[in-house]
């Protein structure tokens, strides 16, 4: 995979701040001093090649829909069996091979908690194993976007807006994106056509919803092994109730942290509370940034587990509204 300044620039700046007017990539194309064409081929380059998924956004947990992480301890000469049953529920849209007894990690996905729920049950019945439901409690940076650049740069995570009321085709509209837009002159013209709407409509509804802090991220999504961001830790940690807030909210701020949050623990099964992600390019590097971060959110006393991830299954959008079409698979 050979890539050059632009797209580096594309995949880099681009994570979370596609410019939310008619034609986004005239927009890009003005500050990066090239032509509109030059940045529509480029992405469409970079989608065909793998180096990103799609164009489009993602959505804060459990606002639009329900979601979970969920985990299987799935017997050696038996995992690659699990994995399709996983793979086969409408609504997985991530999974991955981990480091660990509990090793088939996956995010289910859907329009309500009851249908996730039925993704478990189904699971937990095709395979006969155990899933552990890791509910989400709290929420410290779930913006996967990262700096390329080497700097592990983070964004501010976005507040809440619970004012913003939820309308009748945001679950669709949130779909299209999770789905990913095409990278044409006008792809928000595009997506108003797929769901019967004026551009401007659904140009103001995008904002709207960015604004709320509903839409967590709206702009190129990368895939960060293409990239060579193979040495992918999830981090998690015991600890106390009362040190979670304080614990998350310094791990945001420590440079090679990605996603980190609270999670639900599973009694006598899963204590882990507080996890983070650490993207690297080698073991040694995110081990590194490990230690940094058990010494600055003060960690160090805590019980901890380090799952670097084996293999990616699947990695696609969110399933949240059954009656907005197909959720196509970015694998």
């Amino acid at each position: 995979m050979t890539l050059d300044a632009l797209d580096w620039r594309l995949m880099n700046d681009w994570q979370r701040a596609l410019p939310l007017v008619s034609r986004p990539f005239l927009d890009i194309a003005a500050r990066l001093d090239t032509t509109e064409d030059r940045i529509i081929d480029r992405l469409q380059d970079l989608l065909r090649i793998g180096a990103i998924s799609r164009i489009g956004a993602t959505c804060r947990p459990n606002t639009l829909a329900a979601s979970t992480l969920a985990a299987v301890a799935a017997p050696q000469d038996r995992l690659e069996a699990v994995a399709e049953v996983i793979n086969a529920q409408e609504g997985v849209n991530h999974s991955y091979e981990r480091e660990n007894t509990w090793n088939i990690w996956f995010v289910a996905t859907g329009p309500t908690r009851g249908f996730v729920d039925d993704i478990l049950s189904r699971i937990a019945d095709e395979t006969g194993l155990q899933v552990l439901d890791l509910r989400l409690q709290r929420p410290f940076n779930v913006d996967l976007g990262f700096a390329l650049d080497g700097s592990n740069r983070l964004p501010q995570p976005r507040a809440v807006n619970g004012d913003v009321v939820i309308e009748p085709g945001d679950r669709a509209v949130m779909q299209a994106l999770s789905d990913g837009m095409a990278a044409t002159a006008c792809p928000f013209a595009e997506l108003a056509d797929r769901l019967g709407q004026s551009e401007a409509d659904i140009i103001a509804r995008v904002r709207a919803l960015a604004e709320a802090g509903i839409l967590s991220r709206i702009g190129v999504i990368v895939r960060h092994r293409a990239l060579g961001w193979r040495a992918n830790a999830m981090c998690v940690f015991v600890v106390p109730p009362k040190e979670i807030e304080a614990c998350g909210t310094a791990l945001t701020a420590v440079q090679g942290v990605t996603l980190c949050y609270e999670r639900r623990p599973v009694p006598d099964v899963w204590p882990y509370t507080l996890y983070c992600m650490i993207h690297g390019r080698s073991r040694a590097e995110t081990l590194d940034v490990l230690s940094q971060a058990r010494v600055a959110a003060k960690l160090v006393p805590y019980e901890y587990r380090v799952l670097f991830s084996v293999r990616c299954f699947r990695q696609q959008g969110a399933l949240i509204d059954m009656a907005a079409g197909d959720n196509k698979d970015g694998a």
